[in-house]
Formats: C-alpha cells, sequence, structure tokens
C-alpha cells in the first residue's frame, strides 16, 4: 500500500507566526497575483510600444498576455533554480551531512524579493519559491481550460499537471527538491519559445532575430531539457539508495513522472529541430 506521510512542519507550532498552512495558501495566492499583474502590464506595455498589438484579434491579445506572464515565470524560477544548484552550497553532496534528497534551502529575499519569508522555516525561502511556481502553473492551467485549445491542447495539460503534482509532493514531504529544481530550469526555453511565438504574429519569420532566436531555442532545448535530464537520470542513479528513501507515492512519481517529462521534451525537440532545418533552408534560398 502506498503510504503518504508529510513532515511535521508542515503545521506551524511557532503562535508567534502566522500558521504554516496559512502561508502555504498565501505563496500560491501571490504566485496567482503576480501571473494576473503581469498579465496586464504585458498588454498595456505591449499597447505603448508595439504598433501592431492593437491589430492582433481578440485570441493573439490574449495569448499575447499569457506568454508575457510565462516568460516572466520562466525567467525567476530559472535563475533561481541555477543559483540554487550550482551557485549555492545548499545541495551540494556534503553540505548538511544528511541525504542529498532531504536537503532544503533559505533562498535570499533578493530572487524572489522576500516573498513570505520565515527565518524561524528551514528551507522557508526555497519552498515559498515552488509555491509561487505553483501558483503560476494552475493560472496557465485555468487559462489553458478557459480558451480551450486555442492557447494549448492536451499535451500542455498534461505537462502542467504532472508539474504541479511533483511540486506539490515536494512541498508537502521536503524531499526530492533537487529534482524538482533540475525540472524547473527547463523552463530556461520557455522565453525562447515565447519570442518565436511573437516575431511569428508580428510577420518576422523572415528576419534575422527569427532565425538566431531559432538557433538559440534548439541549443537552449538541447542543454536544459534533452542534457539536464540525462544528468537527472544520471544522478538519480548514482544516489538510488538515497532515493528509495523518498516516501512510497514520491518515489514511484519520481519514477514514472521523469519519464513521461523527457520523452515529451524529446518529442518537442525533435519538432523544434524540424522547424530549425526549414528555416535554415528557407535562408539559404533567399541569400
Amino acid at each position: 500500500m502506498v503510504a503518504l506521510s508529510f513532515p511535521s512542519s508542515f503545521v506551524s507550532t511557532n503562535h508567534d507566526a502566522p500558521p504554516e498552512e496559512f502561508r502555504w495558501i498565501a505563496s500560491v495566492f501571490i504566485g496567482i497575483v503576480m501571473c494576473i499583474i503581469v498579465y496586464q502590464v504585458t498588454g498595456f506595455i505591449s499597447l505603448l510600444c508595439f504598433n501592431g498589438y492593437s491589430r492582433l484579434k481578440k485570441m493573439e491579445r490574449v495569448e499575447w498576455k499569457n506568454r508575457g506572464f510565462s516568460t516572466f515565470h520562466a525567467l525567476v524560477v530559472a535563475f533561481a533554480s541555477l543559483y540554487l544548484l550550482l551557485l549555492s552550497d545548499q545541495f551540494k553532496e556534503d553540505s548538511h551531512g544528511k541525504s542529498i534528497i532531504n536537503h532544503t534551502s533559505t533562498l535570499s529575499d533578493t530572487i524572489l524579493g522576500g516573498i513570505l519569508m520565515d527565518g524561524h522555516h528551514n528551507g522557508g525561502a526555497h519552498l515559498h519559491m515552488k509555491r509561487v511556481s505553483l501558483g503560476y502553473f494552475l493560472s496557465d492551467l485555468g487559462m489553458i481550460f478557459w480558451h480551450f485549445p486555442a492557447l494549448g491542447g492536451w499535451e500542455y495539460v498534461l505537462h502542467h499537471g504532472l508539474s504541479m503534482f511533483s511540486i506539490f509532493l515536494s512541498l508537502m514531504s521536503g524531499q526530492g527538491q533537487i529534482y524538482i529544481l533540475m525540472v524547473l530550469f527547463t523552463e530556461s526555453t520557455t522565453p525562447f519559445v515565447n519570442l518565436r511565438w511573437y516575431l511569428d504574429v508580428a510577420g518576422q519569420k523572415n528576419s534575422k532575430l527569427y532565425l538566431c532566436n531559432g538557433i538559440l531555442l534548439f541549443l537552449g532545448w538541447l542543454v536544459a531539457r534533452i542534457i539536464l535530464f540525462i544528468i537527472f537520470f544520471i544522478h538519480m542513479l548514482l544516489h538510488f539508495d538515497q532515493v528509495k528513501q523518498i516516501f512510497d507515492l514520491g518515489f514511484y512519481s519520481l519514477l514514472v513522472v521523469g519519464p513521461i517529462l523527457a520523452l515529451m521534451n524529446f518529442f518537442w525537440f525533435w519538432k523544434i529541430a524540424k522547424g530549425l532545418v526549414k528555416t535554415l533552408s528557407k535562408a539559404r534560398h533567399n541569400t
């Protein structure tokens, strides 16, 4: 039988601070509000700076703004994940004297603007980052369903659903957070995907910027979503004795969700490669 146990720290024992349940919900809510604000600001700035924005169809303007907050979220989580995984010592093998799958961190408030920081809770800022990310996935998934299938088909629903499920389990258990950060870093390719769409809508498919962005998207996807997932699986294999210590549902989810996301990334990479070859061929014929 699958066992699901959560850390006792989820229920706050510090009566001088807001209950953990309140901070948990508030962090997710802040993530949703942040998406709404960026969504509206994207539309306002685009109206002022891009002459063609007002001529876009209604659904194109919705997607334009939706991609604005997805780009913002991608930049935040990519830089935060990069900092935590490579620049800080929070997830180094011997930094805490405990299993790597139980490592958590305290993220400085400069990374996320001090969102609901709690100095009494070990790893609190790191958890809030993922809660804000959970708020983003909820917002984006809500828009996908509301405008389905204009903003994405079932593959996006599956991707967002698996991401939210994995983040939720990691948040509740405090385990496997290193793998969640690896997956969140794959969002670093999102700005290139969105820029390609923006240039396409703006009628710039034949521009040098479109071609350069396509090359960067191909290389970025190769590194962040193909090679990184190979590292992901190698790390799991080398630390499998520790991975087995994850609670049952989390352990089996890690074994299933990881490969599914990897296959989806490989499928999208194949489509990106085909698109790049087509764009390069077209550019060659035009010169």
